[in-house]
């Protein structure tokens, strides 16, 4: 194999291993996604904690899911709206987890 090739392949492999570590846990998998939303110190200020009021109300549907309702305690606020993001939803995939924003409601 050509240095070409081994480079590839550690970049890959590199990749795949910051990947795995942004998305190992539930709280790195949604400061990832806050990140990447565009609102970087809410993602390394905020504290996440359970969104209890979510959790409960969708219990069985989170369920089925594989998925967990979180709130940050200080939400970014998206600029063109003004709307607080605040409560996100969590899933899990075997071992990775992905975030996507939930809503307030």
């Amino acid at each position: 194999m050509n240095i070409a090739g081994k480079k590839k392949i550690i970049i890959l492999l590199t990749l795949g291993i910051i990947l795995f570590v942004l998305h190992s846990t539930p709280h790195m998998a949604l400061r990832t996604h806050v990140f990447i939303m565009g609102y970087p110190k809410a993602a390394l200020t905020s504290e996440i904690v359970d969104d209890v009021y979510h959790n409960k109300a969708d219990e069985q549907k989170f369920a089925e899911m594989n998925a967990k309702a979180y709130t940050l305690t200080k939400p970014p606020v998206e600029k063109a709206t003004q709307g607080i993001l605040s409560n996100f939803l969590v899933k899990r995939i075997w071992f990775f987890f992905t975030a996507e924003y939930y809503g307030d409601a």
